[in-house]
C-alpha cells in the first residue's frame, strides 16, 4: 500500500476569499495610490449669531490649492491636496495620507452675503466665519386657523 497525500487549497486563501467579494481587481491593486479623494473632516458650530466653519487641511497649501466662494446661497470651499512626494520606483509604498481634490458645501441662510464671510488658516485648520448667520433664527409660531 502507497501513502498517497493530497493536497488542497488552505481554508484561509486571502487571495481568493478577496477577489470572490471585491472582484478581481482588489488584489492587483493594492500596490497603486487610493483613488478615493481627499475629503477633509469639517465642523460647524454656533457662536452667538455667527456660524463658524472648521475644516482640516493639514499639509494643504491654501493660498494656492484652496477657494471658498458663495454660490447659489451655499458657502462652497473646494480645493485639491497634493501629492508632491516622489513616486517609489519599487511600488512598496504605504499610503495612509489621501490625496485629491475635495468640495465641502453648506446651505447658507438666505440673508447672508459673500460680505459676511471671513476666512482664515492657522496650524492646518482652515476656520470660516459667517456672521449674522443665526441672526433672526427664532423659530416663528405660525396660528392655524380653524
Amino acid at each position: 500500500m502507497s501513502n498517497l497525500a493530497v493536497w488542497s487549497r488552505p481554508a484561509w486563501d486571502t487571495d481568493r476569499w478577496l477577489r470572490d467579494f471585491f472582484g478581481p481587481a482588489a488584489t492587483a491593486d493594492w500596490n497603486k495610490p487610493v483613488s478615493s479623494g481627499f475629503n477633509p473632516a469639517a465642523e460647524v458650530v454656533k457662536d452667538g449669531d455667527d456660524a463658524v466653519v472648521r475644516l482640516e487641511l493639514p499639509g494643504v497649501d491654501v493660498e494656492k490649492d484652496v477657494n471658498v466662494e458663495v454660490d447659489r446661497g451655499r458657502l462652497v470651499i473646494h480645493g485639491e491636496h497634493r501629492d508632491e512626494h516622489a513616486e517609489d520606483k519599487d511600488g512598496r509604498t504605504l499610503r495612509e495620507i489621501r490625496y485629491g481634490s475635495f468640495r465641502r458645501s453648506f446651505q447658507l441662510p438666505a440673508h447672508v452675503t459673500g460680505e459676511a464671510i471671513k476666512a482664515s488658516y492657522d496650524a492646518g485648520v482652515l476656520t470660516v466665519r459667517v456672521s449674522g448667520a443665526y441672526a433672526g433664527a427664532q423659530p416663528q409660531r405660525i396660528e392655524i386657523a380653524k
